[in-house]
């Protein structure tokens, strides 16, 4: 974990939520976590849980459904949903003779005072200088290297294109700065002239990695920049990112549904299923104490190189119909450990705290 534990991001009740004709689909619901400058924060999760929809609601690809993002403070995304609801709830239960008109007027005007706020501060980053200090400071690395590349962009245009934007028109210092940057990412000179399709896919992404690090960001979204690879180009993807990260002093959310090369890789790691977060803390501790039943079922799936091991390796199949009773009390995220939270009930985080005393006694 970065020792400043100076909070760079932090995410609060993110929501983002999908209209599917008369449906809404929760891709994201009640999202929070914090992350440290200097440290790389894992996104790990089956397929369709919503780790890309978190990393593109925080870049602002999507107009957030409700909550907030924090960017060095200041808030960058906001979402009204909670507000509106609020209202709604409000006004029920005065229907309901619950609470009284003055209360009900207070929670009105409360809440229409934060809509506005969410609003302003959501105009206020959607202007062009508020997104120029997003695009400095914030960049993304794309899951799949060969959509996220133009085919009719040089590599020259794709990785100048951020300095370009931000009003750099020196085209010596421009060549310079792409030069530089390919040699740091494992490439040279000669491929500045090419296209994206005379690459491999390992070479697409680090042209990818280059776009993405030219801008000098502080915080890099990377979205399973390693899943559409080879296993052997996974490793060396990893390993430049990691040398960057200690180079030039990036924050990286590793977004994965690979365990153990978010364990590799990151500091902290955040489980997630079903648009929820289920488990968070640093690597060490999430692997030898993992509480939730859907992080011992991710656990339980990581292949070994050990031939006799992984033949006697029994899955853990998570069931959340079987696994959890929540028809007296819901979960909410709760701390067992300093720092190891877990989406639970009064009744399991007893249970918890109970296994882990046990576990720490032997």
């Amino acid at each position: 974990m970065a020792e400043n534990k100076e909070v760079l991001l932090s995410v609060k009740n993110l929501q983002q939520y999908f209209k599917m004709g008369r449906r809404e689909l929760k891709a994201v619901d009640n999202v929070s976590f914090d992350i440290y400058k200097g440290e790389v924060f894992g996104l790990v999760g089956e397929s369709g849980c919503g780790k890309t929809t978190t990393g593109r609601s925080i870049i602002r690809l999507y107009d957030i459904t409700g909550g907030s993002v924090y960017y060095k403070g200041e808030r960058i995304c906001a979402g009204t949903r909670s507000y509106k609801d609020a209202i709604k709830a409000a006004r029920k239960d005065y229907a309901e003779k619950k609470i009284t008109k003055e209360e009900l007027e207070k929670i009105v005007t409360e809440n229409r005072a934060e809509i506005k706020k969410a609003q302003a501060d959501h105009q206020k980053w959607s202007r062009s200088a508020g997104k120029n200090q997003l695009t400095n400071e914030i960049q993304m690395i794309f899951q799949d290297p060969i959509a996220s590349l133009d085919p009719r962009m040089t590599v020259r245009d794709i990785i100048a294109e951020g300095l370009i934007i931000r009003g750099i028109k020196d085209k010596d210092y421009i060549d310079k700065q792409v030069y530089k940057i390919l040699e740091t990412v494992g490439l040279v000179q000669e491929h500045a002239s090419r296209y994206p399709h005379e690459f491999s896919g390992g070479q697409r992404q680090r042209i990818g990695i280059a776009r993405a690090v030219i801008m000098n960001p502080e915080l890099i979204i990377a979205d399973e920049p390693i899943s559409a690879l080879d296993v052997s180009i996974q490793a060396q993807v990893i390993n430049l990112l990691n040398d960057l990260s200690e180079k030039m002093g990036l924050t990286i959310m590793f977004i994965a549904h690979d365990l153990a090369v978010v364990k590799y890789f990151s500091n902290r790691i955040a489980v997630m299923y079903y648009g929820k977060i289920v488990e968070l803390g640093t690597s060490d501790e999430l692997f030898a104490h993992p509480f939730h039943p859907y992080t011992r079922s991710l656990l339980s799936a990581i292949p070994l190189p050990d031939p006799i091991t992984e033949k006697n390796r029994k899955r853990i199949v998570y069931n959340p119909m079987l696994d959890h009773d929540y028809s007296k009390e819901q979960p909410v995220l709760q701390e067992v450990y300093p720092g190891h939270f877990v989406l639970c009930n009064t009744e399991e985080l007893e249970k918890y705290r109970a296994e882990l005393a046990e576990t720490k006694a032997e």
